[in-house]
């Protein structure tokens, strides 16, 4: 398999990255209604490897796009294991795939402890402990969907953005900073749990598009890791710990 296209098709957005040769050649994210940028890099020969969690009209329009190109398509579940990686959820395949994906990244990366965080629509905190079994994960509404509800469910605060404030002095900069406290918050609670569980200190993964605005205030280290479920992926479509 000379050519592939990974597709990570989210709530809002689709990332993608184009593979030649075994090597990372293109990368890019389009929202569902303008695909241009990823039409151009399909053709009859490329095999698709999709992992979404993309609403269903979201969906169909990126399957219609491959087919269109002519393209071959593999559309991703989360498994009861992949290597040595083992799926904790009580019914394995409810476990949302971009975070089946994410955890396959990370097994990939390190044999230690590891949380892995997606900050994206909703943000999911998920625990691997060393031996490679999922222990479970929170998930958490992400920025926008609290901004979203704090301006439809409490009157006075409007959409308008904020910014971090340590303490701050207008509702704008306090509703996004306690935004940004409630999700640093879910993340270290999961760092803490984790740690007493496997009895070390795990490393911490964060990838979507939210992970840069947390980063600086998690008070953890943490490594941001953009293309992590893009990587998950790639083990996937390599056949990599494949049993």
């Amino acid at each position: 398999m000379s050519r592939r296209v990974l597709l990570d098709a989210g709530n809002s957005s689709v990332k993608w990255v184009c593979i030649e040769r075994e090597r990372w050649e293109a990368q890019g994210r389009c929202n569902y209604d303008d695909l241009t940028a990823l039409h151009r890099q399909l053709t009859p020969e490329t095999a698709c490897f999709v992992a979404s969690v993309a609403h269903p009209r979201d969906v169909g329009r990126v399957r219609a796009l491959l087919q269109e190109a002519g393209c071959s398509m593999t559309w991703l579940t989360a498994e009861t294991c992949w290597g040595d990686l083992t799926n904790g959820y009580t019914v394995p395949r409810q476990l949302g795939v971009d975070r089946w994906m994410g955890l396959i990244a990370a097994r990939a990366r390190t044999r230690e402890a590891v949380l892995v965080v997606s900050a994206g629509t909703a943000m999911t905190v998920d625990a691997l402990a060393p031996k490679g079994e999922f222990l479970g994960g929170v998930i958490v509404p992400g920025l926008s969907l609290m901004q979203q509800a704090f301006a439809e469910g409490v009157a006075g605060v409007t959409p308008e953005s904020g910014a971090w404030q340590a303490f701050p002095r207008c509702t704008a900069d306090a509703v996004h900073s306690g935004i940004v406290a409630a999700l640093c918050g879910a993340i270290r609670m999961q760092h803490v749990q984790l740690a007493a569980a496997v009895n070390a200190a795990p490393r911490c993964l964060i990838t979507g598009g939210d992970a840069a605005c947390l980063l600086p205030h998690l008070g953890l280290i943490a490594e941001h890791v953009p293309a992590l479920v893009l990587e998950g992926i790639d083990q996937i479509a390599r056949g990599e710990g494949k049993r």
